[in-house]
């Protein structure tokens, strides 16, 4: 208690650079803990989401009991979101029970009554024509607790027994142990976590511990001075660890206030495709006692760790002695983690690469996570041997100036860029986690075809369709009719209604189409009609003003071979109709009306959005498209950009905190190299070369590190790309970047004004 005392004194008495200091190490320490807490609370936030989608889901017996209440379940697309609604015929037994009424609502709709989501309210203003899918009165909003996110679109229909006694169900109550659709699938989910480790853990790890350890050549003359003076050796550490413990347990209490903040304003705004609501965000218990007991733990013994030189050798701290190499532990995790890496991307040269099952689920990511830390750890040492060895050979004095510094305090340079070393080593997993993510979820064909009733659709709809951006072609599809009391053996075919330029656009490929003309269809790769050959008559059944007409096609000689999608809205059309050859406001028996775009998701999204702000209450059919997993997609991606953000400012924030420490700290030392004649120029160019050649190096091997690692992920993924070569230019120009802001931030730390005051401290 007396050696924490005493460190209580020397942090508010040991003058403005000291509290300087200070602030710095709570400022920095609060953002990590912001960091930690927002990751930490991811996975609650989807757990809460899983967990209400889960108590209000029906669980319903196909027997119907006089009396029960009936319940029918439609989850359709409106736009890229799933629009759900339930359906309910109240019966006369026990609707009051706790157990038949589901969360957010107070009683169960009567016939006629709708209770909507508040997105769905919104939806009714701004839409009225949605109320077609909800025939009643709105009669209130549903409650918190019955939606799984703010912007869920959802409803509760109160109907009559008879309309849904078909295909409704005998309620016996709400609430499952599961949620049928959850928002990730929890195979995808180990994604989100190894991107969470990858990108945001493992540089708040090194970062916290870089705040711990700020100004540690000063610290370490006065701790040598305390120990001088009869301290022992455990007592100059625990000096040094509770000024550590305070600074770190004050950033906490300020992270996690940052992060209440940041959870009120992203509840209220929210993210691309992720809402929730405040209590969904709120920290847990185990998540407070992580920032509020884990930082202070990792800062006490950092803080001892550092300190050990100071009690161990004082005077060699006080007068400056010759530096000991730096360990090579931390080359021996690299090597360790390298090892594995390369012996999994080894497999990939042969037939039988490595997957990700069994043992391999646990070894290959910790392979990654050894060869970042490795990479962190061994950088002093790469930076001592390269000064060492520069020092000694070359001429100039402003490269002797640099190596010679690096020489003495090989970690403080390495403290400044390792945040920015590790931000190019993420960058490099986060490449690959997108690829293996796009190599899931792509579909299988590179455009995306939605299907719609042409009976349902105007002349005016199908316009302004066709106009939706993102739409490139849209044509009309049609069975032809066989007379039911015919023989068995009737020709049929399907048909498109298209030009030569839009069938273009809706296959792969095409070849001797003439505009104008019908002419058949032949791809070798799909059935043909039921016995339709050349020269045979098809009829299609055309009604106009309640009075069956029919359009009579003969099956031609001339054909275009073509060969289709899959899955596509027009694969196995055996003729292509030209549109002159059917009225403008024709409305053939059995036909769709079919648009087509680009399968990227942002695609897909933009057109189905747009669609729905067309007809909102049509049926789409999104040729081969899963609204739910779209919507899953959506939400990874976002974790995705999340987590990179996350990492991007943690690596920021990590050089702003050790560059502006360095600055402070070499005060004394560039004035005294100032007074005895050095050019501010010359001591600018050694400062810069100081940091930005081991930064050079530092970059280099996280580029190589980083993309072995993207393969050794990519590999044990079963991805199709195993080495992300188009990835590579990008990093590079990110390193290049990474470097020259480094150099930036180096020259304020040679100023116009001389302080010889800061010469008579020393």
């Amino acid at each position: 208690m007396r050696e924490f005392l005493l460190g209580l004194r020397l942090l508010f008495g040991a003058g403005r650079g000291n509290r300087i200091r200070f602030f710095l190490m709570a400022v920095g320490g609060s953002l990590g803990v912001c960091c930690l807490a927002l990751v930490l609370t991811i996975p609650q936030i989807l757990d809460a989401h899983d967990g209400r989608a889960a108590a209000r889901q029906p669980e319903t017996a196909s027997a119907q009991p006089a009396g029960a209440t009936l319940v029918l379940q439609r989850t359709d697309p409106y736009g890229s979101k799933g629009f759900t609604r339930v359906f309910i015929a109240k019966g006369t037994e026990n609707t009051k029970d706790a157990d038949k009424i589901p969360p957010g609502l107070k009683e169960l709709p009567d016939p006629g009554e709708v209770l909507v989501s508040p997105r769905v309210h919104d939806l009714l203003r701004d839409q009225p024509a949605v109320k077609a899918l909800m025939p009643g009165r709105e009669a209130g909003l549903i409650g918190a607790a019955g939606l799984a996110h703010p912007d869920e679109l959802f409803a509760y229909v109160g109907t009559t027994r008879d309309k849904i006694a078909d295909e409704g169900r005998a309620l016996e109550s709400f609430g499952y142990s599961y949620a049928p659709v959850p928002a990730i699938e929890p195979s995808t989910l180990t994604y989100v976590r190894f991107a969470m480790g990858s990108l945001v853990l493992l540089p708040l790890g090194i970062f916290l511990s870089v705040c711990a350890r700020l100004s540690a050549a000063s610290r370490n003359r006065r701790l040598a001075s305390l120990r001088l003076l009869g301290l022992s050796t455990k007592g100059t550490q625990r000096v040094n660890a509770a000024e550590t413990v305070v600074a770190a347990l004050l950033g906490a209490i300020i992270g996690l206030g940052e992060y209440w903040v940041l959870n009120q304003v992203m509840t209220r705004t929210g993210l691309p495709s992720l809402r929730w609501y405040p209590d969904d965000g709120a920290p847990s218990a185990i998540t407070i006692a992580i920032c509020l007991i884990g930082c202070p733990l990792l800062a006490w013994f950092v803080g001892r760790a550092s300190a050990r030189d100071a009690a161990a050798n004082p005077l060699a701290v006080r007068r400056t002695a010759a530096p000991k190499r730096p360990t090579k532990w931390g080359g021996l995790l690299l090597v360790t983690g390298l090892g594995i890496v390369v012996g999994y991307c080894a497999t990939g040269f042969t037939d039988r690469p490595a997957n990700s099952i069994g043992l391999n689920a646990l070894v290959m990511p910790a392979g990654i996570l050894l060869t970042g830390l490795g990479l962190v750890l061994t950088l002093p040492l790469i930076s001592y041997a390269l000064a060492r060895r520069l020092a000694r050979t070359t001429q100039s004095l402003t490269l002797n100036l640099a190596m010679r510094r690096n020489e003495v305090e090989p970690g403080s340079t390495m403290r400044v860029v390792t945040g920015l070393v590790l931000l190019v080593f993420s960058a490099s997993l986060a490449q690959g986690v997108l690829i293996q993510l796009d190599q899931v979820t792509r579909p299988s064909a590179p455009v995306q075809d939605y299907s719609f009733q042409l009976s349902s659709l105007t002349v005016r709809e199908q316009q302004e369709l066709a106009e939706v951006p993102g739409v490139r072609a849209h044509a009309v599809t049609m069975d032809s009719w066989t007379d039911p009391e015919g023989s068995a053996d009737q020709p049929w075919a399907s048909a498109v209604v298209a030009t030569c330029g839009q069938l273009a656009k809706l296959v792969q490929h095409s070849d001797g189409c003439v505009d104008g003309k019908v002419m058949r269809l032949s791809d070798p790769d799909a059935g043909t009609g039921q016995g339709a050959r050349p020269g045979d008559s098809l009829m299609f059944r055309i009604p106009e003003g309640g009075q069956g007409k029919t359009l009579s096609i003969t099956l031609p000689q001339d054909k275009i071979a073509y060969s289709g999608y899959d899955p596509s809205g027009v694969g196995g059309a055996e003729v292509l109709i030209p549109p002159s050859a059917l009225p403008a406001t024709a409305r053939p028996e059995r036909a769709q009306y079919v648009l087509t775009g680009s399968s990227d998701h942002d695609e897909v999204r933009k057109v189905l959005d747009g669609i729905a702000a067309v007809i909102p209450t049509a049926e789409v059919n999104p040729v081969g498209v899963n609204v739910d997993g779209l919507e899953q997609i959506a939400v990874l991606e976002t974790l995705l950009a999340v987590g990179m953000i996350m990492g991007l400012v943690i690596g920021t924030a990590a050089f702003v905190v050790s560059a502006t420490d360095r600055a402070v700290e070499r005060r004394p030392q560039v004035t005294a190299v100032t007074l005895i004649g050095a050019r501010a120029r010359t001591m600018r160019a050694a400062q810069c070369v100081q940091v930005v050649l081991p930064l050079s190096i530092g970059l280099a091997l996280a580029l190589v590190t980083g993309k072995l690692a993207e393969a050794c992920y990519l590999i044990t993924g079963g991805s199709e790309i195993y080495w992300d070569f188009a990835g590579l230019p990008v990093l590079a120009l990110a390193a290049a970047g990474v470097a020259a802001v480094s150099a930036l931030g180096t020259l304020p730390l040679v100023g116009r004004r001389i302080d010889p005051e800061l010469i008579r401290r020393d």
